[in-house]
């Protein structure tokens, strides 16, 4: 790169932090990396955190150094070059599809950790479906609220109990930016102000909307405070303030969105909206509705009827009574859409979002199948007939795929990282990849998953006051050549987290084998408020109490998105043990093949799509019609015989050049036959084909 002054120097900085495609792109973030290590790590890896704390003096330093020019210019050149390629939709385009634009409203987005505006899996999959939509060219914006104390950061007591802690997130330090625009949402008797922020994902563009404003009653600049805050009524007028206000803010902004995608139930009152619309422009009430569904496209993400948001009818009423009153409607009409049945009964948000939706799937097949049978009622058909299919969800190879690991396939198989195609065949070639040097790439990845998780446990461990013996031996926890074991999810009841703890004298057996040793780290929030899903996480902390576990089953806390990338890139085993068929899809098991991880899991969610019975371990314990005490010791006992007898022998078994080759043939395997069709690439290709281009059309 030219020689440039200190401020042009800063200005491309800031140009390449507010551009949010350094989250995939790993030369764009290089130069931040490299101006200030201790910051970046320091920052949760925030480029203008880093810039924010570098000073005028030491940038022009860096930029007298030509290894910091040659970083600097890598990152232009790779950004310039992924502006400049052409992108799938552009070439696979059909006619008539040209004016054709996205919304995609979803109450939470993970794009980054810096950025905690999310809870867990919804919100990554909304990432996730935003920066496919983006690598491969589809016209899609996102909308969403913007929250000042996000979720909540999590830490764990001496005890084990949880310690909800509730930063407030100044958006200045983040690279969100004020677009100028404002919009007027009515939610009940108020006229709520939001401005509306932007973020850069790529080509999509993210609005969300900030209501935390001097001109709003205290009570309404809550609804952009927390993300699920407990308080029913206050979740109730945010889901008004998402739906309506996504409405609002798209006409504000100038587009015109011929498909509007409702990632779940929360945004279900956009329908009411732009039914309102319709009538204000003479369009009589039946007719607008159905050109509202005909242009809507749904996904449920909830297998469990008592998931769904369901409110008070009248309550409900009220807060949209404004929306209604411009529709035409009453509380008879919203009844008449929202309710499941009977005239007490309450507003659902999901059956809201089906009635108003042409265009319905869940997120695996067999989520599909449960939706079907779930919502028939509302349908008022057979479950055979419910016109509800499925769109299996995906991960970004970009994000979730270390550039160590696509370095490799890069070398073994010919993988192109950069090149964004729905289905990448390349991932077949797997099966020939040299094994000395695919075992070398998972001990690296390894290594470096087990130097994360003992700074974070000595970091835990000094925040709880402990000594330096007990520092110190959070540092020494774990081993580098053990065969590890992840499980790291929300922390809810049905996920069974303490699953492998049933029969302890069982599990301690094969802790203890140094000949084969083993290892669990666990991570995952709950919900502040759940307390059932925070006693699984203390039970886990007194399960590392215990003198046989020690040092060989580690819980870590605020399990975020950068957690997740070591531990689903450096685990070798992912755990995954819910009631069958709660999970819908699940997508931290898809994220470990990019690494070569095997999956251990219950049939359940995506995996029953996956398995091919030579690409990872199912457990069935033949339980599904048992009661719940036989089911749990039904599907520990096959979970223990499949790592007593089939895993870990395995793993250890090794060739006389120190190679597990059967375990390896078994992972190659699952990178051969699991990355190209768990992409969220082929995910949101196949909504385009399925759900998108119908309801264009429509």
């Amino acid at each position: 790169m030219t020689a440039m002054t200190t401020d042009e120097a800063r200005a491309v900085l800031i140009h390449l932090a507010y551009d949010l495609r350094w989250t995939w792109i790993e030369p764009m973030r290089r130069p931040f990396t490299m101006l200030n290590p201790t910051a970046w790590t320091a920052s949760n890896e925030n480029p203008l955190a880093v810039l924010r704390q570098t000073s005028d003096d030491y940038l022009a330093q860096r930029l007298a150094e030509h290894g910091f020019r040659t970083v600097l210019g890598k990152a232009v050149a790779a950004r310039e070059r992924d502006d400049a390629r052409d992108r799938w939709f552009d070439r696979a385009r059909h006619r008539g599809e040209k004016n054709m634009l996205v919304a995609y409203i979803c109450s939470e987005f993970a794009i980054h950790e810096c950025m905690q505006q999310y809870s867990g899996g919804l919100g990554v999959l909304a990432g996730d479906h935003l920066k496919s939509s983006a690598d491969l060219g589809i016209p899609l914006i996102g909308f969403g609220l913007l929250y000042r104390q996000g979720y909540y950061q999590q830490e764990f007591r001496r005890d084990g109990s949880t310690r909800v802690v509730e930063p407030r997130w100044l958006f200045e330090d983040l690279p969100v930016s004020d677009t100028g625009v404002r919009v007027a949402v009515p939610i009940g008797r108020s006229t709520v102000d939001a401005r509306v922020m932007h973020i850069a994902v790529g080509h999509c563009d993210l609005y969300l909307l900030d209501c935390d404003l001097k001109c709003n009653r205290m009570r309404d600049r809550e609804l952009t405070r927390g993300l699920y805050r407990g308080d029913p009524d206050l979740r109730l007028r945010q889901q008004a303030l998402l739906g309506i206000g996504a409405v609002h803010a798209a006409d504000a902004l100038g587009h015109s969105p011929t498909v509007w995608h409702l990632n779940e139930g929360h945004a279900a009152f956009c329908g009411l909206e732009r039914i309102a619309r319709e009538v204000e422009g003479g369009v009589p009430i039946d007719v607008a509705q159905r050109r509202v569904a005909a242009g809507t496209v749904f996904t449920t993400h909830t297998p469990v009827p008592a998931g769904h948001d369901r409110y008070d009818l009248g309550r409900c009423a009220e807060v949209v009574r404004p929306t209604l009153r411009r529709a035409g409607m009453r509380k008879r009409d919203l009844a008449r859409l929202g309710q499941e049945g009977g005239a007490n009964g309450p507003l659902c948000m999901t059956v809201l979002a089906l009635r108003l939706s042409d265009h319905v799937n869940g997120v695996a097949a067999l989520h599909g199948e449960i939706s079907r049978e779930m919502w028939k009622d509302v349908y008022e058909c057979s479950a055979d007939d419910v016109p509800i299919g499925h769109v299996t969800n995906g991960v970004h190879p970009g994000t979730w795929m270390p550039p160590l690991a696509a370095g490799f396939w890069q070398r073994e198989i010919g993988l192109r990282p950069t090149r964004s195609v729905p289905r990448c065949a390349t991932w077949k070639r797997a099966e020939g990849a040299d094994p000395k040097a695919f075992w070398a790439m998972r001990a690296t990845l390894r290594r470096r998953l087990i130097h994360v998780a003992r700074e974070r446990l000595a970091s835990q461990a000094r925040r709880r006051g402990e000594g330096g013996a007990d520092v110190e031996a959070a540092r020494g926890a774990l081993r580098e050549d053990a065969l590890t074991i992840g499980f790291a999810r929300r922390f809810a009841t049905y996920k069974r987290a303490p699953l492998l703890f049933r029969d302890l004298d069982r599990l301690e057996a094969l802790l203890q084998n140094d000949d084969r040793p083993v290892q669990i780290l666990y991570a995952g929030k709950a919900h502040p408020l759940d307390a059932p899903g925070q006693a699984l996480a203390q039970r886990i902390h007194d399960m590392t109490r215990r003198p046989a576990m020690r040092g060989k089953v580690v819980l870590l806390e605020e399990y975020d998105m950068g957690l997740g990338r070591v531990l689903t890139s450096g685990c070798d085993v992912w755990l995954n043990t819910p009631i069958r068929p709660h999970e819908a899809s699940g997508t931290s098991g898809m994220k470990g093949p990019l690494s070569g991880g095997l999956n251990l899991s219950i049939s359940d969610g995506w995996w029953p799509e996956a398995d091919d019975g030579r690409n990872g371990w199912t457990i069935d314990g033949h339980s599904e019609r048992c009661s719940d005490r036989e089911r749990d010791r039904r599907d520990a006992d096959a979970l223990y015989r499949l790592l007593e007898d089939t895993v870990i022998p395995a793993f250890h078994t090794r060739n006389r050049h120190g190679l597990p080759m059967k375990w390896i043939r078994r992972a190659l395997r699952a990178v051969a036959t699991i990355n190209e069709q768990f992409s969220s690439h082929r995910m949101v290709a196949e909504y385009l084909d399925q759900q998108y281009r119908p309801a264009n059309r429509g």
